[in-house]
């Protein structure tokens, strides 16, 4: 991998982590009680979307070798 998809890749793994904190967050802020199930959604899409790309990226890398 280049330098370039290094960063991608990392900049994904943030993007699931945040991920993980609204899940987190929307179960335990008084507050978000009325989001939470939106906040869910929305979280679990994010979480695979950015471990799809992971794993594309990955394919494609080992694809080239």
């Amino acid at each position: 991998m280049d330098f370039k998809t290094d960063n991608l890749v990392f900049l994904y793994l943030a993007c699931i982590l945040a991920g993980f904190a609204i899940i987190k967050i929307s179960t335990t802020a008084a507050i978000l009680i009325s989001l939470k199930p939106i906040l869910i959604i929305i979280a679990v899409i994010v979480i695979l979307l950015f471990s799809f790309l992971i794993i594309w990226k990955g394919i494609k890398t080992l694809m080239k070798k």
